[in-house]
Order: structure tokens, then sequence, then C-alpha cells
């Protein structure tokens, strides 16, 4: 059932999985283009810092958005069909729910490793300065625990019903509006914010999204 399965899911996702997979190569290699100079000043070390910088931002949106692809695409066709075939398998819910995730993470493992060699490329076809060290495999092994990460948390959203999914988003949304309003009220009630906060600082499941993504780093 397991190797059907993942053929089927393949066939579903192959093309936006494929374009991830470009993407995650090109990153880091795109991102290390205007490294040109070895000269060991403190300025040159402190401009590929900040570039490095202004990239780290796009790898935390690419692992979010890969694993909504590969979570979307594995229930897309279940919702469709109303999980007729799903129901109509002799197997338990939970190990088809197993089988849906295990095919995923082979659909998003690519993506992990495209983004490994990418950086590994970068540093060998760059130039960086003594004092400076590229951090390839610590860089794919961060990106590929938060894609692992948003995966499951889409996988478990997208896992329900439409009717789930839109109570989720529309819960959340209706803590955003309501914040807003008493704010404008002048009642300053954070608790949205203290949400966010609680997900992505230390200890939430979601601070590994924050902080610094550096290729190059000292």
């Amino acid at each position: 059932m397991f190797r059907e399965m993942l053929r089927v899911q393949w066939k579903w996702s192959a093309v936006p999985l494929a374009l991830a997979v470009v993407a995650a190569f090109a990153l880091p290699v795109v991102s290390v283009q205007d490294f040109g100079s070895a000269v060991t000043s403190r300025y040159s070390a402190l401009w590929m810092l900040d570039a490095m910088q202004s990239w780290s931002v796009a790898y935390p949106v690419l692992a979010g958005a890969i694993g909504l692809v590969a979570a979307l695409t594995a229930w897309g066709h279940d919702h469709r069909g109303r999980h007729v075939y799903a129901l109509s398998l002799p197997v338990p819910r939970w190990r088809y729910a197993l089988a849906r995730f295990g095919a995923g993470l082979l659909m998003i493992a690519p993506t992990v490793l495209a983004l490994w060699v990418g950086g590994l490329v970068a540093g060998a076809a760059s130039t960086i300065p003594n004092g400076l060290h590229v951090y390839a495999t610590a860089l794919a092994l961060r990106f590929g625990v938060a894609t692992l990460l948003t995966y499951a948390f889409f996988f478990a959203v997208a896992s329900g019903t439409s009717r789930t999914a839109g109570i989720v988003l529309g819960t959340l949304a209706t803590l955003v509006v309501v914040q807003i309003l008493l704010n404008v009220a002048g009642v300053h009630a954070h608790f949205f914010t203290d949400l966010l906060q609680r997900a992505y600082a230390w200890p939430g499941p979601f601070e590994l999204l924050t902080g610094r993504w550096m290729l190059v780093n000292v």
C-alpha cells in the first residue's frame, strides 16, 4: 500500500516539489553571488555577514512553503473524494494517515538534499575571507528540521475536513480582528501577541524558524 501511495502522491506533487528542489539549490548559490574578494578586512567580513543576514528570512519561508505544499497535496484528493477511498480500505485510519505522512517525508527529502548540495557548491564557488566559514551541513540540517516541523503542522491541520481547517483558520483570524478592535478602543489586550510569542520563542515549537540562518558565519 505504501509503495502505491508514494507513487500516487509523487504524481500529485511532482511539479511543485520539483520547483522547490530548484529553489532550495539556488537559494544558497544566489546568496553568495557577490562574494568575490578574499580581503580580510573588517569591512569586507561585516559586509558579507550583513548579506547573509539579509537572506536569512528566505530559508524559513521556503521551508514553510514546502511543508504546506507537501501537506496539501497529501490530503487534497482525499478531500475532493470526501475520504471515500481511505474509508474503503481494510486498514486502520491511523495506519493510513501514517503512510500518507511517510510518503510526504520522502517527497520533501530531495529539497533538503538540494539545499545541502547548493550550500556546498556556493562555498566552493565563492571566495570567503579568512575568519569566515561555510556551514552548509548545519544549515541543511536546520532547514530539514524546519521543513519537517511545518510539514507536520500543516499535515495535522489538513488531515481533518475542510470545515476543521476553516475553523482553525477562522479562529486565528477572529483573534487578530478582536485584538485590533480592542487596541482601537483603547483596551491594550495582547493575547494574540502573547500566543505568537509562546509559539515562536523558546521553548515554543516554532522557535526554530526564527533567528539567523547563516550559510557563511564566523
